[in-house]
């Protein structure tokens, strides 16, 4: 006993030394544990019979949804309330804040069909991009990229309605799964698909356009973090335009940066510049170079 007292009063006097890393007598924070059910639950609803542990009947989909809709409203209100409890929008009332979490608790929950479309689209350049799929049952069960991409677009919808915490819980919670980053503010458009997961980095402001296939390791990241908090709500990451392939171990840096769509972008380049629409970027060993792909023999000039 006097050993666990012991310890007990080293640890005290460290909350009390180190305080920046404690979170006592302050604002109930969301639950991460009650966050990571509510993302498992969530899938069950966007992959009806895929996440369950039991076959689910057509016959009683609708009150097998109902009873999940109505488990998932209350504990996923709860949680946006304390995360608007904690930071309360600019504007919004103390009074107001259980109203406030209501209405995006129902908004969030209306898109779920809207978001079950786009990721329809995924699981098909899924299945149309990898020769070694099966089948798309076999994409939604066993292809990290399935939970990593859908968690996202479920996390995205709550980043928009300016809801703190949740939304990068969630998507923290798919990358400790897959290996894939893919931070809730990114904007991705449809038919996106990410062959292996395992390494790559999607940052905040990034914005990828529609049939975009990318690889293993490849980062679409910001050129410095050097101005810390002064880079917030800034354009830190590229633009990825439509078609654009981005094969293993790229990295693609800056808010300004654009990569024209119809583009192959080859591995582990290194690129801080727009390249243009239809270009083929590629490193040699020696030097990176850029080509039209309308004629692979004709160099662009790239300063890097």
């Amino acid at each position: 006993m006097e050993t666990v007292t012991k310890l007990t009063n080293q640890l005290i006097a460290s909350y009390a030394k180190v305080g920046g890393i404690n979170h006592l007598d302050g604002k109930n924070l969301p639950s991460k544990r009650a966050t990571a059910t509510l993302a498992c639950e969530l899938l069950r609803l966007l992959f009806p019979g895929f996440f369950d542990e039991k076959l689910i009947h057509s016959s009683e989909i609708k009150v097998e949804t109902a009873a999940l809709i109505d488990s998932i409203l209350g504990s996923l209100e709860d949680e946006i309330r304390k995360a608007l409890e904690y930071n309360p929008p600019e504007g919004l009332a103390k009074k107001d804040i259980h109203r406030e979490a209501h209405k995006i608790t129902i908004e969030f929950l209306e898109s779920l069909p809207a978001v079950r479309e786009i990721l329809h689209t995924d699981v098909e350049a899924a299945f149309n991009g990898d020769p070694a799929a099966a089948s798309r049952e076999e994409i939604i069960v066993s292809y990290p990229f399935v939970e990593a991409i859908s968690v996202q677009r479920l996390a995205h919808e709550l980043y928009r309605k300016n809801v703190p915490l949740i939304p990068r819980i969630m998507s923290e919670w798919a990358h400790s799964r897959s290996g894939m980053d893919l931070h809730p503010g990114a904007r991705i458009g449809a038919y996106f698909f990410v062959d292996h997961c395992t390494g790559t980095v999607v940052g905040e402001t990034a914005i990828i356009g529609e049939h975009v296939k990318m690889y293993h390791g490849v980062t679409l990241g910001a050129r410095s973090t050097a101005g810390g908090q002064q880079l917030r709500g800034k354009k830190r990451h590229p633009t990825i335009e439509d078609r654009v392939t981005i094969y293993p171990g790229a990295t693609i840096l800056g808010g300004e940066t654009i990569i024209g769509a119809n583009s192959t972008i080859g591995g582990n380049v290194f690129i801080m510049d727009s390249v243009q629409p239809n270009s083929l970027v590629i490193y040699d060993g020696l030097d990176m170079r850029v080509l039209s792909k309308t004629d692979k023999m004709t160099v662009v000039d790239y300063q890097i």
